[in-house]
């Protein structure tokens, strides 16, 4: 009988494997053992690395009593052609059982250009809605009471705008701002990393952004006013342990930004959340999820002195990872989402969003997406995993998992900070460089066939079943720029002057945008319009060119 692991390895393994021992690594680059055992994790200490869920370090997750309490928010992001079609979809979403709306809107919103601009055409509609004034947004919330659910906008250059429109919309449906619930995505630096939706360069981007902190501490307290992304990150080629360091760095800087402008880190930290991507590695997403619960904690009692415990919670979203799903037998992808949501569930998200099979081809249909709700409530309701908070907390490979993508998560942050924090390592191309770097080892570990992916480059079939597709009808692009021209001609045009005026000399000043940003939006100036303004006060920015 072997009396520890390295005996174990030299004796019985040995004997078994017969010399046919096989080296695995992780998407971080994390050497995986055969077994792990409680050599592993032999400085483990329950209470300072573990502690209890709802107590720091919160590596056990941020609620008490977790999914016994709530389940988290069944979130499916949703948004295509205009804004009745996707407030139909928003619709069944609801009555089919989703508890919270995520808008996805079309490139030209966000990126600030009408539907009628030169840039926008071909584009309207397609990766989301369209919406360039407040009467769309008027259409998209139809029958949708804003206080009845918790509404979150995958919206970045243009957050400021599309969050004014969403107030709006509520004081015209009689709602008090003050109670209104969702999150705003906000997140402008993962957008120079690694997505590519900016407008404006860094520093009044993040004026943009802190000045939206401020705003909605005094009168919309229950929004959550960023969600840094580590999806994008992901999906663009990182590594679990890039993605968790470098969705904290970018998560630092804004921290760090709030700070320089007045603001108290307990009065806005509370109010930051989380986004992150779920990949196929069930115990390496599970183990990362729980990092970076742990590692944000510590960074903002250690780094920022944050008193209040709210301060010091990572709560944050999951989607499944896109980048996974295949065109090649796509029912396979159902399969892929079903494990993807599972590790979300384990590592102990807030919300989450299942991808839908067909998405490799198009904006996913009726039928798909229904599926992929399913998903999320058979795990809720058929498989045990949201009876027990962090039900695999204590395996050997877990805690060893957790531990090591900490540190690595760790090391990636203190060479950012080496560079001069995010904003200076983003203007050197390092995080681009890295996650470019990781991209091209993953494609060619496919390509050469070391990293199996079925129905691709092993247990392929000669012909592929094809879905029905969800196709957007090129019609909707005039049926848009009709609305956007009726709305320019029976506003109050003098009053849309003034309020641009208005936003423009805020903006070469130094108080606060979002008021007169949402006096623009009142008066139904166009998110082109508002983002014109302001194109002409910040510049516009260009591409950091990464060699």
């Amino acid at each position: 009988m072997s009396t520890n692991k390295e005996e174990w390895q030299q004796t019985t393994l040995a004997r078994a494997l017969k010399g046919q021992a096989q080296q695995y690594q992780n998407s971080s680059g994390i050497n995986i053992d055969p077994l792990y055992t409680p050599e592993d994790i032999a400085e483990f200490d329950y209470l300072s690395e573990l502690g209890y869920p709802g107590e720091y370090p919160f590596t056990r997750g941020i609620q008490p009593a977790m999914y016994r309490g709530r389940l988290w928010t069944m979130r499916q992001y949703a948004g295509f052609a205009t804004a009745e079609e996707s407030n139909k979809r928003y619709r069944y979403l609801l009555e089919q059982g989703q508890t919270g709306l995520s808008i996805a809107f079309d490139l030209p919103t966000q990126i600030g250009y009408d539907s009628d601009h030169p840039l926008a055409y071909g584009e309207v509609g397609k990766v989301g809605v369209a919406i360039d004034t407040l009467e769309d947004m008027e259409v998209l919330f139809k029958d949708i009471p804003l206080d009845k659910v918790s509404t979150s906008m995958t919206i970045n250059s243009t957050a400021a705008v599309l969050l004014c429109m969403y107030i709006a919309l509520a004081k015209k449906q009689g709602v008090d701002p003050a109670v209104l619930e969702g999150t705003i995505q906000n997140d402008i630096l993962k957008e120079y990393i690694a997505r590519g939706t900016y407008i404006f360069p860094p520093v009044p981007s993040m004026r943009l952004i802190t000045d939206i902190f401020a705003y909605c501490n005094q009168n919309v307290p229950r929004w959550n006013t960023i969600s840094i992304s580590g999806y994008h990150i992901r999906e663009a080629g990182s590594t679990a342990a890039q993605e968790i360091a470098f969705t904290l760095a970018n998560a630092i800087a804004y921290v760090d930004a709030a700070l320089k402008v007045g603001l108290d880190v307990d009065k806005f930290a509370g109010r930051l959340s989380f986004f992150f991507d779920s990949h196929n590695d069930l115990f390496e997403e599970v183990a990362k999820f729980r990092a970076a619960r742990r590692l944000w904690a510590r960074i903002m009692k250690e780094r920022f002195k944050a008193k209040d415990p709210r301060s010091m919670m990572l709560r944050f979203h999951t989607q499944t990872a896109g980048c996974t799903l295949t065109a090649q037998q796509p029912y396979n992808n159902i399969i892929r989402v079903a494990l993807q949501a599972l590790a979300a569930v384990l590592g102990g998200t807030q919300s989450l969003h299942t991808n839908s099979f067909d998405e490799a081809f198009a904006t996913p249909t009726e039928d798909a997406v229904t599926i992929a709700l399913r998903t999320q409530q058979l795990l809720a309701y058929e498989s045990g995993v949201s009876r027990v908070a962090d039900p695999l907390g204590g395996s050997y490979y877990i805690e060893s998992l957790t531990d090591s993508l900490e540190q690595k998560a760790l090391a990636y942050i203190e060479k950012i900070d080496s560079l001069g924090g995010a904003v200076a390592a983003i203007e050197q191309g390092y995080q681009q460089r890295e996650i470019q770097e990781n991209s091209f080892l993953q494609q060619k570990a496919v390509d050469s066939g070391r990293t199996v992916v079925v129905g691709v480059n092993k247990f392929t079939s000669a012909a592929h079943k094809i879905p029905p597709l969800n196709k957007i009808d090129p019609e909707i692009e005039e049926f848009q720029k009709r609305r956007l021209a009726a709305v320019r001609q029976k506003r109050d045009n003098q009053r849309c002057k003034q309020s641009l005026d208005e936003l423009q000399k805020v903006a070469l000043g130094t108080e606060n945008t979002v008021p007169a940003i949402l006096a623009c939006i009142e008066a139904y100036a166009s998110v082109g319009e508002i983002c014109d303004v302001l194109r002409n006060v910040f510049g516009t920015q260009k591409e950091f060119l990464i060699f």
